[in-house]
């Protein structure tokens, strides 16, 4: 099986006194008048290899901060990751802005720019063909979350069992609808998940129609404060959206967010991004072609 696009592997050893940085993978025909700093404010560099359409963003890098030791002792550190993910993506970000880039994850080392060359000549057509898929389109983030109090509040109106089971309750005697309403208030905790996952799925497939491609990722973990301030997190997706879709996507996103704002339910939509979701999908979509 073929390596990933976003998979590379760390190839210096401790004793090296500089290594490679590669943060992405862009066309080689790109040319700016000025590059952004990459990690600890080096030099961003586009290593093109002779006769190649596809480049590398790199920096050259001290090698005994980044040796495979190094790295293993700083993993769990975040204040020397934050700093480093922040340049890694903000290398990504600008050639995103520019055109299509392969983002590859933080810490894609090589031990010199001979094996940039190397890569970039070995998987040449890999390369190629996932870029000319992701200058298709650019990456959309959503993020739909659920304020229960509020969703609980209507669910009857969303749910053909509990509606029938409120107007019976309206219209029984007091004591069977005292007894009636506390059944309710029962199953509409029950109906809750149920209610949510088919407006989620809703969400998908309407969105799906106008993109080219949409993916969901796990829901993060986050605290009970983050939750109590904005909603349990419901939906984590990304949509690759190409840009004679893009204002259909905007109109049916802002007609989900009218209908289901009403029963509780707020979004988060934020981009574009670099194509982390996609890059990958971008290499199987090129083999099948």
């Amino acid at each position: 099986m073929a390596r990933s696009l976003t998979t590379f592997l760390i190839v210096i050893v401790a004793s090296v006194d500089s290594i490679w940085y590669v943060y992405g993978i862009v066309p080689a025909t790109l040319s700016p008048s000025t590059l952004p700093t990459g990690l600890g404010d080096a030099t961003v560099m586009i290593e093109r290899h002779n006769g190649g359409r596809a480049a590398a963003l790199a920096s050259e890098l001290r090698g005994a901060q980044y040796a495979a030791t190094a790295l293993e002792q700083n993993s769990g550190d975040v204040e020397w990751i934050s700093p480093r993910a922040v340049a890694h993506d903000r290398v990504l970000t600008w050639a995103s802005d520019l055109g299509p880039v392969i983002p590859l994850p933080m810490f894609s080392l090589f031990s010199g720019r001979d094996a940039v060359h190397t890569m970039l000549r070995d998987r040449s057509t890999q390369l190629e063909s996932a870029l000319a898929w992701l200058e298709r389109g650019r990456e959309y983030a959503l993020r739909v979350y659920r304020v229960d109090a509020e969703l609980l509040a209507v669910i009857a109106s969303l749910s053909p069992r509990l509606e029938e089971l409120a107007n019976t309750a309206a219209a029984a005697s007091p004591g069977q609808r005292y007894l009636l309403e506390r059944k309710l208030d029962a199953e509409k905790r029950a109906e809750l998940r149920g209610v949510t996952q088919r407006i989620v799925d809703d969400i998908m497939r309407a969105l799906s129609a106008h993109a080219r491609e949409g993916l969901r990722s796990p829901i993060p973990k986050v605290s009970d404060a983050a939750t109590a301030s904005r909603g349990a997190m419901v939906l984590n997706a990304a949509f690759f959206v190409a840009p004679d879709t893009m204002d259909s996507f905007q109109k049916t996103l802002t007609a989900l967010v009218a209908e289901h704002g009403a029963h509780g339910f707020r979004f988060d939509f934020t981009g574009p991004w670099p194509p982390y979701h996609f890059a990958n999908l971008a290499e199987q979509t090129s083999h099948d072609a």
